[in-house]
């Protein structure tokens, strides 16, 4: 995430499921009420996914709360949502997800200046014993930390 943003979600599920090879940060197309509704945090990016469809960049599974104040105005909250992206880096993406057979996750959401920005990650899948050995690595770097801090005090 670049400077001068504020978060507005993240995918901590994509992270524990999901090998990050790479990252881009894409532009997302909205209306009125789900910008305001974002703004109180009103999103839920976990069972999310990207496609591309036709040269055009999607994002579906994206949770935007309905804006309470936002009456006839109020749109789907699981509809599809455009991703802005030039037409090479999404045409770049698309021959390594069929190729390769990765996925497009939305890592996170975030404003940037006055502008809504989706981070997405290049995946591939983990498998059961990669997740397990993440948990091992994680609790041995807990246990670590745990006993350097007992010992500084002592």
């Amino acid at each position: 995430m670049a400077a001068g943003g504020k978060t507005i979600a993240v995918n901590r599920k994509a992270r524990h499921d999901y090998f990050v090879l790479e990252t881009f940060e894409t532009g997302i197309e909205l209306v009125g009420t789900e910008v305001k509704s974002l703004r109180q945090g009103g999103v839920n990016l976990k069972d999310s996914w990207c496609t591309i469809d036709n040269g055009e960049l999607f994002v579906k599974g994206m949770h935007i709360s309905p804006y309470e104040k936002g009456n006839v105005f109020n749109r789907d909250p699981f509809r599809v949502r455009k991703l802005l992206m030039h037409k090479r880096e999404i045409m770049r993406l698309y021959g390594k997800v069929k190729q390769e057979g990765l996925t497009l996750i939305p890592l996170s959401l975030y404003f940037k200046n006055s502008r809504v920005k989706l981070e997405m990650g290049l995946c591939k899948g983990k498998q059961l014993h990669d997740k397990r050995e993440d948990m091992a690595k994680r609790d041995a770097k807990r246990e670590i930390d745990r006993a350097m801090k007992s010992r500084s005090r002592g």
